[in-house]
């Protein structure tokens, strides 16, 4: 039963976030990006925060490598990144921001690999990275004559949040913690919600409450309570069954399912070149990969004879 319960919570994380980016693009309608970013944020710091208060017995930031962490993922995984995101989306469709976002793991990689050396980049893994940017580029369809507008700028605004991830990331594995990866999640989206906030009045976007429409309030409580406070849940507890390997796989998944829910909801275009992009991203992460995944692979086949 382990082994179903894990497959479903796989699908149903894919699901969860491949929706946000549907989510991101009903709600741009409504609030301005930064502002709808912190809004989201808010509300998931609320939930996780009063969920750690209430059930862990050291859940407060007590370190100074506490601190640390909070400020590379409050800051960077998400303020930096939902600030960029949202604000890169307003250019995009669903399905070519999810696929830029899928970058996060083989951007990982390449920040690792500059920062601390946790990489196997040999020449093929950077020919792994370098393909990952082609597809990018296929994504994003530059055009010479208009590189400051259209999908170019937003697939760049949302490149730049991914490296902001990657580097978070690999700035978490350099400090040591005291508390569990859910409590600093949570403080983190509080500390990084803040900072969207701040962001916000900063850039000069008009300030309002939260919008009672209901397309709006669905898309902003699915950002905030499923997407991010119970997604975050679920991507913690499959991790700990799972490893980082097949949980990363759920970045494959998750632009699949925000290309197909972004045309049946939103009627969003799907172009041969966003495919393309995506195939060869794909590609990328397994040549940056293809060490773990030989070692994956024979785990995971193994896993799905147990099904059957």
């Amino acid at each position: 039963m382990s082994r179903y319960r894990d497959v479903v919570l796989f699908f149903l994380l894919a699901g969860l976030w491949g929706g946000s980016f549907v989510a991101i693009e009903v709600g741009l309608e409504y609030y301005p990006p930064v502002l709808y970013a912190a809004y989201r944020f808010d509300l998931a710091a609320l939930l996780l925060v009063s969920y750690v208060l209430l059930t862990e017995r050291g859940p407060l930031p007590r370190t100074r490598g506490d601190l640390a962490a909070i400020g590379f993922s409050g800051g960077l995984s998400v303020a930096a990144n939902n600030s960029l995101l949202f604000v890169g989306q307003q250019y995009t469709t669903s399905g070519i921001a999810a696929i830029t976002y899928s970058l996060v793991p083989i951007a990982t990689a390449a920040v690792a690999a500059a920062w601390v050396g946790e990489s196997d980049l040999d020449a093929r893994g950077m020919l792994g990275v370098v393909l990952a940017f082609v597809g990018v580029g296929l994504v994003a369809q530059p055009d010479p004559e208009n590189l400051a507008g259209g999908v170019t700028i937003g697939v760049g605004l949302i490149f730049i949040g991914v490296l902001a991830v990657a580097v978070g990331s690999v700035g978490l594995r350099v400090v040591e913690t005291s508390f569990s990866s859910i409590a600093l999640t949570g403080w983190a989206m509080l500390f990084g919600a803040l900072c969207m906030h701040g962001i916000s009045i900063g850039a000069g976007e008009p300030q309002q409450l939260p919008v009672t429409a209901l397309p709006a309030l669905v898309a902003l409580v699915f950002l905030g309570v499923l997407a991010s406070a119970v997604a975050y849940t679920i991507y913690f507890t499959l991790l700990d069954r799972l490893g980082p390997f097949e949980i990363n796989l759920v970045s494959y998944v998750v632009p699949v399912v925000a290309t197909v829910t972004g045309v049946l909801l939103l009627s969003e275009p799907v172009t041969a070149f966003t495919v393309a992009g995506f195939v060869v991203i794909v590609a990328g992460f397994v040549l940056v990969k293809r060490h773990a995944i030989a070692e994956e692979v024979p785990k995971l086949v193994s896993r799905a004879g147990g099904f059957f």
